[in-house]
């Protein structure tokens, strides 16, 4: 997974039989890392402002650097005292740096000058180059760990979405390398932007121990707000040190509890958004984690949240994808019930007949083998819904993924 796109939509309300995205579940990366700008880059330069001319209505004006250091320059194109002319006026401060980058000669291409203090160009002048072999990308990656709270944001920013441009598979290796202690106090402190909760959660529970398992359950049990970017993060990183104790934890704490306790000892209700993050977790263990938690568990886990009406239809499919084929009667039972009389759901319901039907083995030469008993049932209960309402079963198989 890079590792962190999006809060890690594994599944959305179709179901999809493939495996999930590579790239980190929890974390959300730039469209370009500056690794990427400078990879596409001939020239990177560090400049200093010296003036230039403003606009006017016939030109867009023009900008003067002087350049200061030089990282890389193709075919030795520009050294340091020389003066770069922008086609493009900048309202620069002459004491300030710049970073200065393009693509070839022509200035126009350019990238805007970034400002930039010398601790920030030393990172960028010594970014490592991408690499597409596994071990050279985990090797590059460490590069980055000593960013991560680095106190320049241009800087810390870059670094967080080299982790969430990065596969999980090449995260992984990293374990042993990462700052353990820094890591836990980055979680617990307030003052850690929210969008990287999620991506440090998950780095914890990699390298973490039981004290810092013990850390995350108090980050989990709190929530100060009804909603908390990130939040699945230290769920998985939470099971990735605990496993199944931790598993039978969040199940005692948000999947099935009303109610919890905050820290000024007043008792609230749990959040939507907490039940929905800890489904989110059982996805990532299910698809990155399989070997930590056993599969049965999970899927006994998941079945839990089917009894929820606003979450039914995303457990279906997701039971769908896990091949979870043992709670047919139930969803028939659920189809008639007044509290499941939702579109999405019945429709939700319609694919998992669908999936589980076709979920046929195949025989050496090719050929489709003997329908097993759940397949058999499967295409019972599809026609007994086709009978009963066949709108909601025609609309249901128009977005099939088959």
């Amino acid at each position: 997974m890079k590792l962190f796109s999006a809060l890690l939509v594994l599944v959305s309300g179709s179901v999809s039989m493939a495996a999930g995205s590579s790239l980190c579940p929890f974390c959300d990366a730039p469209s370009l890392t500056m690794s990427e700008q400078v990879g596409q880059s001939a020239h990177l330069l560090l400049a200093q402002w010296i003036g230039g001319e403003k606009p006017t209505s016939e030109s867009a004006g023009t900008a003067v650097f002087r350049i200061v250091d030089v990282a890389r320059s193709e075919d030795d194109l520009f050294k340091a005292e020389m003066e770069l002319e922008l086609p493009q006026y900048i309202v620069g401060k002459e004491e300030l740096f710049y970073v200065l980058m393009g693509p070839g000669t022509r200035l126009v291409d350019w990238h805007v000058p970034a400002p930039a203090t010398k601790s920030a160009w030393e990172y960028v002048a010594q970014l490592p180059p991408l690499e597409t072999e596994p071990e050279k990308q985990i090797e590059r990656l460490a590069y980055f760990l000593d960013y991560l709270q680095h106190p320049e944001l241009m800087v810390s920013n870059d670094a967080y979405a080299e982790f969430a441009a990065a596969p999980y598979e090449i995260i992984t290796p990293l374990k042993d390398r990462m700052p353990r202690e820094d890591l836990r106090k980055w979680l617990l402190d307030p003052s850690t932007p929210v969008t990287r909760i999620g991506l440090y959660g998950l780095l914890l529970g990699l390298c973490g121990q039981e004290e810092d398992a013990k850390a995350m359950e108090r980050k989990i049990m709190h929530p100060q707000s009804e909603f908390r970017l990130g939040i699945e993060g230290v769920m998985s990183g939470y099971l990735l040190i605990r496993g199944e104790a931790g598993l039978e934890f969040l199940e005692e704490n948000k999947m099935h509890a009303e109610t919890y306790v905050d820290a000024s000892g007043e008792e609230k209700k749990v959040p939507f958004s907490e039940v929905y993050a800890t489904m989110q977790t059982l996805r990532f263990m299910w698809t990155y984690e399989p070997d930590r938690i056993d599969k049965q568990r999970l899927k006994e886990s998941m079945r839990s949240l089917l009894e929820r009406p606003e979450l039914a239809d995303l457990v279906i499919a997701d039971l769908a994808r896990w091949k979870d084929w043992g709670v047919q009667d139930r969803l028939m039972a659920m189809y008639e019930e007044e509290d499941f009389q939702i579109p999405s759901i019945k429709r939700a319901i319609v694919r998992y007949f669908f999936y589980c039907s076709k979920d046929v083995p195949r025989n050496d030469d090719g050929t489709t083998g003997e329908p097993p008993a759940w397949a058999v049932s499967a295409a019972e209960h599809l026609t007994q819904l086709e009978e009963k309402d066949p709108k909601t079963v025609r609309d249901a198989r128009r977005y099939l993924v088959r």
